[in-house]
Order: C-alpha cells, then sequence, then structure tokens
C-alpha cells in the first residue's frame, strides 16, 4: 500500500511523451501511484496534470539515467515520498541513425550509456528494493535494433543488443525471487509526433499510410499492463509488438 495509490507505485524512468506518457496513463488508471522521470521533468507537467485531474496520483522528477547517484537518488526519494515501488520501466530511447564512418567513439558511447548502461542502472536499483520485499516487475522497452542491426545504426543496435542481455540476464537471475523481468520489442513505427516529422520531412506533408499502420502508443501500455499482471505460472519474458504491415 502506498501513501496515496491502492497498488504501489509505477516508476517510469526515461519516460517520454509517447509510450511513457501512455504507460503512466494506464497505470495510473489501475491504481497505481505513477512517477515520471525524465532528464527534464516539466515536459511532463501536462500528462500528470491529466492524471491527477483524473483523481490519480502523478509526480514528475528530473533526473540522469547515465549517472549511478542520480538514479540511486531517484529511487530513495520515491520510495520515501510516494512509496514502494512496484512496477519499474525503463524506456529511455537514443535511436540515433549515424553512417558507421561519421560515427564518433563520443557518439557511440554516449547512446550505449544512455540505452543501455542507463537500463542496468534502473534494473539493479528496482532490484534492489524488490528483492527483499519478495515482489516486483521491471520492464524494459526494446526495438528492432535488440535482435537485428541495421545499416547507421550500429551505436544504436549495440546498445538495444546489450540492454537485451542484461533484461535477460535480470529475468533468469530475479525470477526466483518472484521478480517478473520483461522485455518488449517494438517493431515498428510508434504514432507519435517525432515519427510524423519523420515521416513527413521530405514533403512537408504526411504519407498516405495503411490504417493501423502505426503503433499506437495505448497498444503499447497495455502490452506492459497485460505483462504486469499474469500469472506467475506463465510469466513472459520477451513479448514482440509490430503492425499488421510490418515486415519481419
Amino acid at each position: 500500500m502506498t501513501k496515496g495509490g491502492k497498488s504501489g507505485v509505477a516508476l517510469l524512468v526515461g519516460a517520454g511523451d509517447a509510450i511513457g506518457a501512455a504507460v503512466a496513463r494506464r497505470f495510473a488508471t489501475g491504481g497505481y501511484s505513477v512517477c515520471v522521470a525524465r532528464r527534464d521533468a516539466e515536459k511532463s507537467r501536462s500528462v500528470v496534470q491529466e492524471i491527477i485531474a483524473a483523481g490519480g496520483i502523478a509526480r514528475a522528477v528530473g533526473t540522469d539515467v547515465r549517472s549511478e547517484e542520480a538514479v540511486q537518488a531517484l529511487f530513495t526519494q520515491v520510495e520515501a515520498e510516494l512509496g514502494p515501488v512496484e512496477v519499474c520501466l525503463f524506456n529511455a530511447g537514443a535511436n540515433v541513425k549515424s553512417q558507421l564512418i561519421e560515427t564518433s567513439a563520443e557518439l557511440f558511447f554516449k547512446v550505449w550509456q544512455l540505452a543501455c548502461y542507463g537500463g542496468f542502472l534502473a534494473g539493479r536499483e528496482a532490484a534492489r528494493y524488490m528483492v527483499p520485499r519478495g515482489r516486483g516487475t521491471i520492464l524494459f522497452t526494446g526495438a528492432t535494433a535488440s535482435v537485428r542491426g541495421g545499416p547507421g545504426f550500429a551505436a544504436f543496435a549495440a546498445a538495444k543488443f546489450g540492454l537485451r542481455a542484461v533484461a535477460q540476464s535480470m529475468a533468469r537471475e530475479l525470477a526466483p525471487k518472484n521478480i517478473h523481468v520483461a522485455h518488449l520489442i517494438i517493431d515498428g513505427a510508434i504514432d507519435s509526433e517525432a515519427i510524423h516529422r519523420r515521416l513527413s520531412a521530405s514533403t512537408g506533408v504526411m504519407p498516405d499510410l495503411a490504417p493501423d499502420s502505426l503503433i499506437q502508443t495505448r497498444s503499447v501500455a497495455e502490452a506492459y499492463w497485460a505483462l504486469h499482471n499474469q500469472s506467475r505460472d506463465g510469466w513472459t519474458h520477451e513479448l514482440d509488438l509490430r503492425p499488421y504491415t510490418e515486415r519481419w
């Protein structure tokens, strides 16, 4: 029982305006106190206000997922001010495209640091609180690059492959301790402002897409909600999510 929400706290680390916001809404609807953590907390003000207006409990906190001290301080603050973290989602992106010969060592390291190292830090801290309580769910957002390295994505694929390995190792270690670790592969484009800008970059106009060919953020949120609520006799570790039009 939290100090506010009836079901515990859902901590969303690296939560942006698309998947992160949708997951925040879904878990708030399910009775969880929600903490949205990202570098600039002010950017999550609207979704926090929306949840509060609907009768939920939500807070936005600024953090740097690349900093061990910052991640540790985040968990300390959330546990003290909101209550026990029952669900932790790591959702930081770093989807950077760069031709191999133009990819600097600095860029490669920064992408890995954000998308892989940050996931390790968030997952480890979540486990440190969950294991003594004997329960919890740790969720990771993956991508097509988690299983297939494409041209121009050496840095991003390396980071996402690494995050997938971290999630697998965590799942095998923590499942006997009643901690469910799941990795969701998003194999397709998310219906978001960022994707709209990318698709319309060359012409300034959104192309005419087939219906339901972009993944809706609410579909991702429902997948995470379902993973969290699975019975432990049938836990899913890895789930891939894609539109019916996607080639794979």
